[in-house]
């Protein structure tokens, strides 16, 4: 279930939020960051 979870919501974050991969990490905002940890984390637990 926890699987199937966290795939749901990296679905989500691919359509909805702003790709930061080509973007020098230490040039990001806050905010930015925020959003890039989100991400890696939803997408680390979909992969387990």
């Amino acid at each position: 279930m926890k699987k199937s979870l966290f795939s749901v919501l990296n679905t989500i974050n691919k359509a909805v939020l702003p790709k930061l991969s080509n973007k020098d990490p230490n040039k990001l905002t806050k905010i930015q960051k925020g959003i890039l940890a989100y991400r890696y984390f939803v997408l680390v637990n979909s992969l387990d």
